[in-house]
Formats: structure tokens, C-alpha cells, sequence
């Protein structure tokens, strides 16, 4: 560039990188929040009950008692799964609505 040469100044320029450090600052918010955030799925007809953070940490497992008397193994296995995969399915939907609205706002 040449001495003395000065860029334009682009339309709102430093506005936009605030709007988007200000963005920036709600999401991490956001994500924080969810980490605190709990949602709880179940399987078995409440046999099985899992509880998971937003930001998808599993946090805790219950299982009851009487289903272990007369279940099955792969049984048991089932109800496991079809439970933490629907927590893990609530998470996602948590988080989505938690920062799907803030995902709008980026100025693209």
C-alpha cells in the first residue's frame, strides 16, 4: 500500500465485529447455562431413567430394582439404550432451542 494510504471505512464495520463479540459473549452464556441444564428420559415404563446435561454429560442412571427379578439381559441392555438415547435426543433439543435463536442472529 502506498504512504499515507487510509482504508475506507466499511458501513458499519466496528459495529458489526461488536455485534458479533456481543453474540459471541451470549453463546458462551448460553452453554453454560445448559451445562447446568438436566433433562430425563425413560424406558421400560419408568424402569429405566437417565439424566443428562445439556452440553450431553450423563449424570445419572437409575434403574429399578424390580425389573432386575425377572429380566433379562439383553433386556435390560434395551431399556438402557432406548433410554440414553432419548436423553441424548432431549439434550440436543435443548441446546438447539437454547442457541437456535441466537444461531439466527449471525449477520451472514
Amino acid at each position: 500500500m502506498a504512504k499515507g494510504y487510509k482504508a475506507p471505512k466499511m458501513p458499519g464495520g466496528t459495529g458489526m465485529m461488536g455485534q458479533l463479540q456481543k453474540l459471541q459473549e451470549q453463546i458462551e452464556q448460553a452453554q453454560a447455562k445448559l451445562a447446568d441444564e438436566t433433562v430425563t428420559a425413560t424406558a421400560g415404563g419408568g424402569a429405566i431413567k437417565i439424566t443428562v446435561t445439556g452440553d450431553q454429560r450423563c449424570k445419572a442412571v437409575e434403574i429399578d430394582p424390580a425389573i432386575l427379578e425377572d429380566a433379562d439381559v439383553e433386556m435390560l441392555q434395551d431399556l438402557v439404550l432406548t433410554a440414553i438415547n432419548a436423553a441424548l435426543d432431549k439434550s440436543r433439543d435443548l441446546a438447539s432451542d437454547r442457541l437456535g435463536p441466537l444461531a439466527g442472529g449471525l449477520p451472514f
